[in-house]
């Protein structure tokens, strides 16, 4: 039986209208420091977005949700931010921001599979 680790998460929010704070949740950041495990999941619903947000850029939208993906994962084309280390990706993921693309406060849970538990977030609070 694998051992269990704690992880933080956040939830991805999609807001239209940042002055009316309304929002989407569109993914999740997981962040396990002692497996060493990073990743974040998107699922842009287009219908569900576009009865919320009809004039919304979705493109822009998704161009957002990529390079925060990337930023994640610390791959190549990433940028700057891309080349830290995962904590200090993690913590500049989940900085608070007043852009459309916005993260919940950073919760807390314990695992014995990482990729389960995100999956299991996923499905819970996004889909």
């Amino acid at each position: 039986m694998p051992a269990i680790s704690s992880y933080d998460y956040a939830i991805i929010r999609l807001v239209p209208d940042v002055e009316r704070g309304e929002c989407i949740n569109v993914g999740v950041i997981l962040f396990c420091r002692t497996r060493r495990f990073m990743e974040a999941r998107i699922h842009l619903d287009e219908a569900r977005v576009r009865a919320f947000a009809p004039t919304l850029d979705l493109e822009a939208v998704r161009t957002q949700l990529d390079h925060l993906l990337l930023v994640c994962s610390g791959n190549e084309g990433s940028g700057p931010i891309g080349q830290f280390s995962q904590s200090e990706r993690f913590h500049w993921l989940v900085s608070p921001r007043s852009t459309i693309i916005q993260i919940s406060p950073v919760h807390s849970g314990l695992c014995q599979q990482p990729e389960n538990a995100l999956s299991h977030l996923l499905k819970k609070l996004v889909l």
